[in-house]
């Protein structure tokens, strides 16, 4: 079931036949593209975010504040370091993403057999999440500790050479926990908002029409899902930098008595900068994309 399949194009439906799910190398290459072009366009967003997130006590910078004191005191440069982390994970985790998301769809509708409701949408986003978060942990360690402002690692494989040496292995999995709770209510508030979004907005009438729709709705759904995980990630980021070993719902406890609840959504504006319209263009290039490799199959993928 693909995420068109899986939610409502308009408020009125009619029965036609569904085309058949694309093969994975083609959604591979959809989720690979579409994370590749939101990652590259909005990363800087990722870095200060991160920054603000680590900065504990009750003040912290905002984003301008932020993005003028790293590119002062260490260069424009600094602001995508750590992207080849996320940039070599792009492919795989978009792909996954997108991939569990139709696979748990037919799971829990039987493929297709049961109307997808805005429960199950919410349902199959939360399962993709979990399927989601055991890929990425590794590399999201990674890229904190090079986004840190205080990291003296001097690239990704200094990050796993010094991490395994000091906590073993295991070590690049600090903070699975935490992100699995993250990416669990962020797809699920993803999915489940672009469900709604779907089946509110009026139809598209043409192709341009179409785009706008995908983009407004992965849009929302991107907003909704950071607002809904910000406190995780915020926890993660530290629970992964300083390798505390906390769990994460203890860790949100702690940090809201310590530094107040508006701590646990540091970093918030430019993570929703980021992910808001990066939702938008995840949605509208896979969807694009998808469409044009229908076309090339041809039936029964049209």
């Amino acid at each position: 079931m693909s995420v068109r399949e899986a939610h409502p194009a308009s408020k009125s439906t009619t029965l036609a036949v569904k085309p058949k799910a694309l093969p994975f190398p083609y959604t591979f290459a959809a989720g690979a593209i579409a994370g590749c072009t939101e990652l590259l366009c909005l990363y800087p967003l990722d870095t200060i975010k991160t920054r603000m997130q680590l900065e504990t006590g009750k003040g912290q910078h905002g984003i301008v504040g932020m993005m003028k004191e790293i590119v002062a005191k260490e260069g424009a440069s600094r602001l995508y370091r750590g992207i080849i982390p996320p940039l070599m994970l792009e492919a795989p985790k978009r792909a996954i993403k997108f991939a569990a998301n139709s696979y748990w769809g037919n799971i829990f509708t039987s493929n297709g057999a049961q109307p997808m409701t805005q429960s199950l949408a919410i349902l199959t986003g939360c399962a993709a999440g979990a399927t989601e978060s055991f890929v990425v942990t590794p590399f999201e360690l990674v890229k904190i500790r090079l986004q840190d402002k205080a990291s003296t690692y001097t690239s990704p494989s200094d990050v796993i050479k010094k991490t395994v040496g000091k906590e073993g292995v295991m070590g690049l999995y600090n903070g699975m926990e935490a992100t699995f709770w993250r990416h669990v209510s962020w797809n699920g508030g993803y999915f489940g908002t672009i469900y709604t979004m779907r089946s509110i907005m009026p139809k598209a009438e043409s192709k341009s029409g179409e785009l706008f729709n995908n983009f407004v709705s992965g849009a929302v759904g991107g907003a909704v899902g950071t607002m809904i995980n910000t406190p995780f990630d915020v926890v993660k980021s530290r629970i992964q930098m300083h390798s505390t070993g906390e769990w994460t719902f203890p860790a949100l406890l702690r940090t809201a008595r310590e530094e107040g609840v508006g701590a646990l959504y540091k970093g918030f504006a430019p993570k929703v900068l980021r992910l808001a319209p990066g939702g938008g263009v995840l949605l509208l290039v896979v969807e694009a994309l998808s469409t044009v490799f229908r076309k090339a199959l041809g039936p029964p993928y049209v």
